[in-house]
């Protein structure tokens, strides 16, 4: 088995390999791997997996969906807390004696 080290991209042979690609097994320079999903896959691959895809398009369109639909929950959630902060302060400014408002406490000292 050839190691990383001493390989040569498979499309350019004056070039040092920096990745291979999983699916294929071939060597590949920089301009010739890209990063797709987590992984780094090259261009022929990446193109055979997006073909593949639409195979798959219904489960994709669920998975966007759940996301958008969590997404809208955590922010309604976040007004939700934002709106009970804003209702604790008023709380706490209504219980506020009215001697404070009024000034009569600061005139005492």
């Amino acid at each position: 088995m050839e190691t990383l080290y001493r390989s040569r991209c498979i499309n350019h042979e004056g070039r040092e390999a920096v990745a291979r690609c999983p699916e294929c097994g071939h060597f590949f320079c920089r301009e010739c791997i890209t990063e797709h999903d987590g992984m780094v896959i090259c261009a022929v691959c990446l193109q055979h997996r997006s073909s593949n895809r639409d195979e798959s398009e219904p489960q994709h369109r669920m998975a966007h969906a759940l996301e958008r639909f969590a997404l809208g929950l955590k922010f309604i959630c976040g007004l939700f807390v934002f709106w009970l902060v804003l209702y604790a302060i008023g709380q706490v400014l209504i219980s506020i004696p009215e001697d404070f408002h009024s000034g009569k406490i600061w005139s005492e000292f």
